[in-house]
């Protein structure tokens, strides 16, 4: 008997990656000119952007350098820091994969690269004759701008010929730094993560021993009313369940399961982060009925793509609120590692991080409803609102 072969065999789990280049997702190569000139020009290219954003540079040495003979590395160590009062220095002894330099460098906004040295996602090159680039027309994968240097008026046709797209790239002077600048702005701009909306709704609600999403304070259940405010201000939003059994068909809203069980809200959070990494998620617990859309809508107005997270601080002005949270896509591999270090609580995660910290417009906003009498309250605060 001789049986039929079998799909194609998949070894491992099929999950969304996120985009991102060698070193991160926003990433520029310069290169066509001396080492020197390409440092010249990130210098003043990091001083007129580093207000905006957080910005790396990769360079390399032309030349071994091997460790002083009074440092620690010389003597076999792995790694040395030092904290120099206004910097820190971190020196490492081994290389660097793939992996480890996209973790390394995951934090920033964007990085600089010296593309004479490394290679990067997306290139800025320069035209200059004392560095051709004839020999690294490979690297010029993704090119956003071109730049001409003292006497040069044209793009080589060997550049055009290799890519006649070069053709529509934007031209600048190398000497026109604040050109340059506003256009990485630009570009920063159209690779601004989109916002998703997610509702926290997979709570056992043990104290309110009822289902908080289901109750209805404004004629639909907590959870359409939630969704509804998110949806008016995120690209796509979803409604977080622990699991497929606690979908309700009769809402027809999409749902995002639970693939990290027992976590309580940050299982939610990275199960949407794990179906869509590169979007920034909006997050809103379904026990907020005083939340108001224009308190949602400031938060949105004032995010910071440039920290971890953009959240409002709790009611007495102490911690972060991490139930009504903007995450950025770089939270998705800080929150893991907190739970790989023991740590489920997504506040801890806001107070260690590199946080956006806002007041609420209305601090009664942000009070949750945990107890049958804090939702009779609440339900009696809807209904008087509704009459005024």
């Amino acid at each position: 008997m001789i049986l039929a072969p079998d799909k194609k065999h998949q070894k491992h789990a099929a999950i969304a990656r996120p985009v991102t280049g060698e070193f991160n997702r926003n990433e520029l190569a310069i290169m066509g000119t001396p080492c020197g000139g390409i440092q010249q020009l990130a210098n003043r290219l990091i001083k007129g952007l580093s207000s905006q954003y957080i910005i790396a540079y990769v360079d390399a040495d032309h030349k071994a350098v091997t460790p002083a003979d009074d440092t620690a590395l010389a003597h076999g160590a792995a790694i040395e820091f030092t904290d120099q009062i206004v910097s820190r220095k971190l020196i490492y002894q081994k290389t660097f994969n793939s992996f480890e330099q996209k973790m390394l460098f995951a934090g920033q906004d964007m990085v600089l690269v010296n593309g004479n040295h490394f290679t990067a996602h997306s290139q800025i090159i320069v035209i200059d004759e004392r560095k051709p680039l004839h020999k690294k027309l490979d690297r010029l994968t993704h090119v956003q701008l071109i730049l001409l240097t003292e006497g040069q008026t044209e793009i080589p046709a060997y550049l055009l010929e290799h890519n006649p797209g070069l053709a529509q790239v934007p031209v600048l002077n190398i000497r026109q730094v604040n050109e340059i600048a506003e256009f990485i702005q630009q570009w920063m701009n159209v690779k601004l993560p989109p916002l998703n909306g997610l509702v926290l709704a997979g709570g056992k609600s043990t104290r309110m021993q009822q289902d908080k999403g289901s109750i209805s304070y404004f004629g639909q259940t907590q959870r359409q009313h939630t969704y509804e405010l998110l949806s008016a201000s995120c690209a796509s939003s979803y409604v977080s369940c622990a699991g497929e059994q606690a979908v309700n068909p009769n809402e027809a809203l999409p749902y995002i399961t639970d693939k990290f069980l027992g976590l309580g809200p940050l299982g939610g959070i990275l199960s949407a982060f794990q179906q869509q990494p590169d979007a920034a998620w909006l997050t809103v617990a379904c026990d907020l009925p005083y939340l108001s859309a224009a308190t949602l809508k400031y938060l949105v107005q004032h995010r910071n793509p440039s920290k971890l997270a953009t959240a409002f601080l709790d009611p007495e002005g102490r911690f972060p609120e991490p139930l009504i949270t903007i995450w950025e896509p770089r939270a998705y591999s800080i929150l893991l590692q907190f739970l790989s270090m023991g740590y489920s609580c997504p506040r801890k995660v806001l107070i260690n991080s590199d946080t956006e910290l806002l007041q609420a417009p209305a601090l009664q906003d942000l009070q949750n409803v945990n107890h049958p009498h804090e939702r009779d309250e609440a339900l009696q605060w809807a209904k008087t609102s509704a009459t005024n």
